[in-house]
Formats: C-alpha cells, structure tokens, sequence
C-alpha cells in the first residue's frame, strides 16, 4: 500500500460520513412531522457501510476504504399520538409521528462528525509526510 492510498480510504471515509450526517440531519428535521397514517409516516432512515478491501493480482494496486452500500429505513413502528383536534387526525383522532429518537440522532451526528474529522486530520498528516519527503530532496 502506497502514501497516496491515504488519500483514498480517508476520501471514502469522510463521504461515508458525510452520507450518514444528511441522513441524521434529515431525521431530525423530519422528527415532529405529523402524517393521518402509518403509511404516510417519515420513517427513520440510516446508511449501510461497508469495508472495502481490494488487491489486484500482478499488479501494485490494492485499493481499500468505505462503501455505503444504500440507505435503510427503519422498521420501527411510528409513534402514535392522540389529539383530536389536529387537522391531520384520523377517524379515531390519532395522529402518527415518526420512529425517529432525537437522543440516539444526536449522539450519530456527534459520532459521524468525529469520524469525520478523524478522517480530515489523516488526510492532512498524510499530506504533511508526502510534503516533507518532497523535501528531503532539495
């Protein structure tokens, strides 16, 4: 494995993160939207990651890093909530929130914003070795 692969596996990982903070942001925005059926219902969506790992056989390449392989949606069921007096309330004045848990988002957003970051200073350190063995040079 070459310097320069540093690049890339921090590359996947900070866009693996970044997928999983739109995610948690778009949970969170839709935490408190109210819908007249447990169809309708904003379901909690969260990404699938996975490690790549490659070699080529005769050649110098292995690629490695993060693959989101898609996003899921959470089986959860919704959140039911009684007040007759909404506007979207069905025939029994339910209406239905979604699965999602502002505590547990919060706690991703933390979590995937330090994972990207981590991701950023490797690049950066890495970026600095590659400076300094240029240098050697002169």
């Amino acid at each position: 494995m070459s310097l320069y692969n540093i690049f890339e596996i921090s590359g996947t990982g900070m866009s693996a993160q970044s997928v999983r903070l739109n995610t948690t942001a778009s949970n969170m925005a839709n935490a408190e939207s109210v819908a007249s059926s447990v169809n309708e219902t904003y379901k909690a969506r969260h990404p699938v990651f996975s490690a790549v790992y490659q070699s080529l056989k005769g050649s110098n390449y292995s690629g490695a890093g993060v693959d989101v392989l898609g996003v899921v949606e959470s089986e959860a069921a919704p959140r039911v909530k009684y007040q007759p007096e909404n506007p979207m309330a069905d025939e029994q004045g339910n209406v239905y929130l979604p699965n999602v848990n502002i505590v547990e988002e919060m706690a991703n957003m933390i979590s995937a914003s330090r994972s990207y970051q981590a991701n950023v200073q490797i690049a950066n350190t890495a970026k600095t070795l590659v400076q300094r063995t240029l240098n050697l040079g002169q």
